[in-house]
């Protein structure tokens, strides 16, 4: 399978796509002024404790406070030794909870389930804290934090404070399994740590786990000598950048090539492979032609279709995909394809079209949280387990940890997908300050309405008096045409004098009032 990952710089701002047969399968985009601080440790001050949610804030030094939940403020890692090595025990069967350890999205452990103590006899004001970012400020919320920590390399996650070796539930060959198990029960690890393989490590030799090792090892003693020399709040570790991640993440051995379009670009990513992904083989090239490198590609094009309510299919079908702050509805269309035989086999071959483009859509708008997806209803039960199985199979090179349920009667597959960051819409789009998110606004007929309620308020108690209505255009000319009648009438009731003016800078519900002076 043709594989390319191409690395974009403009104006501040970096891109990179990941394209498999020329498709466009995943998509990055990070901005000087929008770096993420996900994977980051900081060295934090408890400014609030909120017992009523068994929550703390904590102060990192940055523009918005940190929220700390008690099941994730349990446990430090500030003492941990890593100067002696004992080798770890073998992986229990229930290990492994990985997520496969996205560029956004490094693995958490399982956690024990026991009696959370109250957050007030946790964490105390004023307290310093040792604190891993585990989900970006999203809108109005601050980052999410945790004292549980977990320190990404190409096929290891090191998590301080643990002391077993899981492996990615990914990783479903049991002779692949039982390998790595056996690799890991004869080298040396060092105490207090443990570590899960990643997808990556699949077919791996121990060289290559030892030197992962070898980087964590080193990266967390400088993180460690670091936490107990920096004053709160600060920065201790920072997280590589998008480019680096990426390729940390998703360089495979399927990768043809990395195509960069700035030399800057081109001499990071080959002393990245260089230092940490040495005897990697992988073509490096700079892209100079005058066409720019995303377009060349027919990146932009797909690009713009992310950010499209519709997406339609190759069958005629189409997607309909609402975001709201709390959940994504996805909604699964025949459009203008009819089929061949009947309703039942034109509703399951779009189902099953719509399955992969739903799964690929998630990936690449990055929209997580809770999401509804109302396939076509189906009559035949094998209809309704097969596609359910197919949009599994589909979601499967998510990075994302995902979790689906079964189908319901109506049709509707309810999920969720980790949130780790805003989608790419947030980040690319604002609210529209003109409708201020709702989609929607009043119609004209409806302000003109409006606007003559308001000014019999004002009139009713103050009868024989002048008053200016300044309004949006469209309003203005709906009361001085359809609505000159009611306006005449309310003169003549309140014995008042009332002007219209129209004002174009005005927001189309914008009604202002101005009493003259007699």
């Amino acid at each position: 399978m043709k594989r390319e990952i191409l690395i974009s710089l403009e104006a501040g701002e970096k891109r990179v796509a990941i394209l498999e047969e020329d498709h466009l399968e995943e998509l990055y985009m990070e901005r000087a002024e929008q770096t993420g601080m996900f994977g980051n440790i900081y060295k934090g001050r408890v400014k609030t404790v909120i017992p009523g949610i068994g929550a703390a804030f904590v102060d990192l030094g940055t523009k918005k406070d940190g929220f700390l939940y008690v099941a994730d403020a349990t446990g430090s890692p500030m003492d941990l030794d890593l100067e002696s090595e004992t080798p770890a025990p073998p992986e229990p069967e229930e290990d492994g909870d990985e997520p496969d350890g996205s560029t956004q999205n490094p693995p958490r452990r399982h956690r024990h389930r026991e009696k959370l103590k109250p957050i007030d006899e946790v964490l105390k004001v004023g307290q310093e804290v040792i604190v891993q970012v585990v989900k970006e400020a999203i809108r109005s919320k601050g980052p999410r934090l945790t004292t549980h920590f977990s320190i990404p390399a190409r096929y290891l996650v090191m998590m301080p404070g643990e002391s077993k070796v899981g492996i990615s539930r990914k990783i479903e060959d049991r002779k692949e399994r039982d390998k790595i198990k056996a690799i890991f029960e004869n080298m040396e690890i060092p105490k207090g740590v443990g570590f899960i393989v990643r997808t990556a490590g699949e077919g791996k030799s121990e060289n290559e786990f030892s030197r992962d090792i070898r980087y964590l090892t080193r990266l967390w003693k400088k993180i460690h000598t670091s936490m107990q020399y920096k004053k709160a709040p600060a920065l201790i570790h920072q997280e590589l950048d998008l480019v680096e991640r990426v390729i940390r993440d998703h360089l495979t051995d399927e990768t043809d090539k990395i195509i960069v379009d700035h030399k800057d670009l081109l001499h990071k990513v080959k002393r990245f492979l260089g230092i940490y992904l040495p005897g990697q083989n992988v073509q490096v090239e700079l892209y100079q032609d005058e066409m720019p490198l995303f377009e060349k590609y027919k990146v932009e094009r797909e690009i713009e279709r992310t950010f499209q309510k519709n997406v339609f299919l190759k069958s005629g079908g189409h997607l309909v995909i609402e975001q709201t702050e709390s959940l994504v509805a996805i909604d699964v269309n025949t459009g203008k394809f009819t089929g061949t035989r009947n309703l039942e086999e034109t509703v399951y071959k779009t189902n099953m079209e719509a399955a992969w483009e739903v799964a690929r859509q998630l990936r690449l708008r990055d929209m997580g949280g809770i999401i509804i997806i109302d396939f076509i209803d189906m009559e035949k039960h094998e209809h309704r387990r097969n596609l359910l199985k197919v949009f599994k199979e589909a979601v499967r090179p998510d990075r994302a940890k995902i979790n689906i349920l079964p189908m319901s009667e109506l049709g509707l597959v309810e999920m969720t997908r980790q949130r780790i960051k805003g989608s790419l819409e947030s980040a690319v789009h604002k609210t529209c300050p003109y409708c201020e998110g709702k989609g929607i606004v009043k119609s004209p007929a409806t302000m003109a309405i409006q606007t003559i309620r308001e000014l019999r308020k004002s009139l009713i108690n103050t009868p024989g008096r002048m008053i200016n209505a300044y309004v949006h255009p469209s309003v203005s000319e709906r009361l001085l045409n359809q609505e000159k009648k009611a306006l005449q009438q309310l003169e003549k009731n309140t014995r008042s004098r009332i002007f219209v003016f129209s004002d174009p800078s005005l927001h189309v519900e914008d009604i202002n009032l101005t009493f003259i002076q007699s």
